[in-house]
């Protein structure tokens, strides 16, 4: 599947669906804690499921494209490649 496949599902940076569903709740003046005192990953999954969202360890596409395309880029003035 090509990366601009619309039909691919989209994918988030986990951290930042949970930054903004933490912030809009302190907003509203609720204090939110992930985890307690151990690992905040997997009730930051749950939190992620449970909103309907695949968490994805490679995050945002279009962020992943853009490194893609910059190491690429690289790659090319370091090894002189066409």
């Amino acid at each position: 599947m090509s990366e601009d496949d619309p039909s691919e599902p989209e994918s988030y940076n986990p951290w930042s669906v949970v930054n903004l569903v933490f912030t809009h709740l302190s907003d509203q003046g609720l204090h939110p804690v992930l985890g307690e005192t151990g690992d905040p990953g997997p009730p930051a999954a749950a939190l992620l499921l449970a909103l309907g969202i695949q968490p994805a360890a490679e995050g945002n596409r279009e962020v992943m494209r853009d490194v893609r395309a910059q190491l690429a880029e690289i790659r090319r003035v370091m090894f002189d490649e066409d």
